[in-house]
């Protein structure tokens, strides 16, 4: 049997939430869910749970027979699903572009890094990479949740895909790849009966280069029969058609490989006993104000704290601050573009054919053979370890303090948790009830981290324009030269598509720039739709 959910007293009152949203006349897309059903952390931080057991994923490369290799991709892949929190939870809807970085210390000396951004908001992409450079193991993924409200439940179609790539096998400089899709999630009973959280409907693994397939199935209870959290599936050759393994168990509990020829059952994971590897983050204080910890850290704190009154107030703070900035930026002509990612270069001929359905991948060369340079190139893109803090020098824009985003503190010494400056509207926004990121309009944005492109002119208009292009509180000290002054308006605004570059402390190498950073037509890519 599956486990049941466990969930919390105060989720019995969905329904009295949504009831009460609903007077003569309102916007039924407009309606939210309760924060109580929330998970304390974003969505860019949640897909950091596939990376969070390294004893299924280092291994991996290393395995000779490319059968047995197939069957440990398929082993790492269902040994993340479990790692959630008690209850029916939904991660934080990330805002256009939010960036999450992180990274994981293994046992034999080695490291993995983890880089991630919202390249869209309408529709949601969340695009990551990651990579362990000395065990030749690069993922390349975007995930485009696409919300439906299904009358007494409520969907997250996971649409996107994600890359695994074997560096040290397969095609010279690309690696033997492994093509990674997600079923769908679904909270059951949001209005009547018990609340529960279900992952539904079909994934697969696919490896091209030895043509094998995994077709897996994420099943629910029925009515009449059926076992919650439950798998099925199978392996085989895609070019003889021969099934070569099967799949079944629970996701949550014990799940376990039948080898079709010899019919030879074994475990293929056990989640009950599994301990997950949980990512190390720098301190808050070290972060920038559009870094996942950091620009939701008082919602977290509301909702750690059970106080749905200030996780909604802290939620619709930062909301109503992408929308501001996304109709200022219609206001004046201008268009977003992801700061650490560039649109995928496919099509017949393309060097990235075959991978279009990322639609976006790290705007970075990272040596595939070289782990010491490879490190180096990856922590040219971002600030990841303790110790890097973006450089002002390099911020798109330049911070201010007097924006619509965040302030921080003016002490001297490292700023406080960000704060929403007062001017941010207070229209309700909290989580829409199809699980969607419908909030604001034309590919919503930050602006504090991102490349903007004023269309028509080279110059930004005026002060107010770079005040809420530019975001709020830059995590350092805003007494100093970081405030936007006047003279920034004459800015050429080519001048502020310069790449962010992290400032590394005495005891780091100094980080080598990013390959492609100066390439023009590539680079440029705008993802703003309706």
């Amino acid at each position: 049997m599956g486990e049941e959910t466990v969930i919390e007293p105060e989720q019995g009152n969905v329904l009295s939430h949504i009831i009460a949203q609903l007077r003569p006349g309102a916007d039924l897309g407009r309606v939210t869910l309760p924060t109580f059903i929330l998970e304390p952390r974003s969505m860019l931080e949640r897909i950091t749970n596939f990376m969070a057991h390294p004893e299924t994923l280092l291994p991996m490369p290393t395995i000779d027979d490319p059968v047995e290799r197939f069957v440990s991709v398929v082993k790492f892949y269902l040994s993340g699903w479990h790692i959630k929190p008690p209850g029916v939870k939904k991660p934080l809807n990330p805002i256009l572009g939010e960036t999450f970085t992180c990274y994981w210390d293994y046992p034999d000396g080695t490291r993995s890094f983890y880089i991630a951004e919202q390249t869209s908001h309408h529709p949601p992409k969340s695009s990551y990479f990651f990579m362990a450079p000395e065990h030749f193991i690069r993922i390349d993924g975007t995930l485009k949740p696409r919300g439906k409200f299904l009358g007494n439940s409520a969907a997250s179609l996971m649409e996107g895909i994600a890359i695994l790539s074997f560096l040290n096998r397969g095609e010279y400089g690309k690696g033997e790849r492994y093509i990674v899709t997600q079923p769908n999630m679904y909270a059951q009973g949001i209005l009547w009966g018990k609340l529960k959280y279900e992952l539904k409907g079909h994934s697969e693994v696919k490896c091209p280069e030895n043509n094998l397939t995994a077709d897996i199935e994420f099943k629910t209870r029925g009515y009449f029969s059926g076992t919650d959290n439950s798998i099925g599936g199978f392996i085989k050759n895609e070019k003889t058609g021969e099934i070569l393994y099967e799949l079944s168990g629970l996701w949550n509990a014990e799940m376990f490989i039948k080898n079709v020829a010899t019919g030879q059952r074994d475990l293929l994971f056990n989640a009950r006993n599994a301990k997950h590897t949980p990512p190390l983050v720098r301190p808050l204080e070290e972060q920038d104000s559009r870094e996942s910890q950091r620009l939701w850290h008082k919602t977290v704190q509301g909702l750690l704290a059970r106080n749905q009154e200030v996780a909604t107030e802290e939620k619709t703070k930062v909301e109503d601050m992408q929308r501001l900035e996304a109709s200022k930026r219609v206001e004046d002509g201008v268009e977003w573009r992801p700061k650490l990612f560039r649109a995928v270069r496919g099509g017949p001929g393309g060097s990235e054919e075959g991978e279009e359905d990322l639609d976006w991948i790290l705007k970075a060369h990272v040596d595939p053979f070289n782990p010491a340079l490879a490190t180096k190139q990856i922590l040219s893109v971002a600030p990841i370890l303790p110790g890097q803090k973006p450089s002002q020098q390099f911020a798109i824009p330049p911070h201010s303090a007097r924006s619509s985003g965040y302030t921080s503190s003016s002490s001297g010494k490292s700023a406080s948790i960000p704060t929403t400056a007062a001017t941010a509207t207070t229209r309700h926004n909290g989580n829409f009830i199809d699980f969607g990121e419908s909030n604001g309009s034309n590919g919503n944005a930050h602006s504090d981290e991102n490349k903007v492109s004023k269309l028509g002119t080279s110059t930004v208009n005026s002060s107010a324009s770079m005040d809420l292009l530019g975001g709020g509180g830059d995590g350092h000290d805003d007494h100093t030269h970081h405030h936007v002054q006047s003279s920034a308006n004459s800015h050429h605004m080519l001048d502020l598509m310069t790449p962010l570059q992290p400032a590394i402390s005495q005891t780091q190498s100094r980080p080598m720039h990013r390959q492609d950073s100066i390439e023009s037509d590539n680079d440029e890519f705008v993802d703003a739709r309706d």
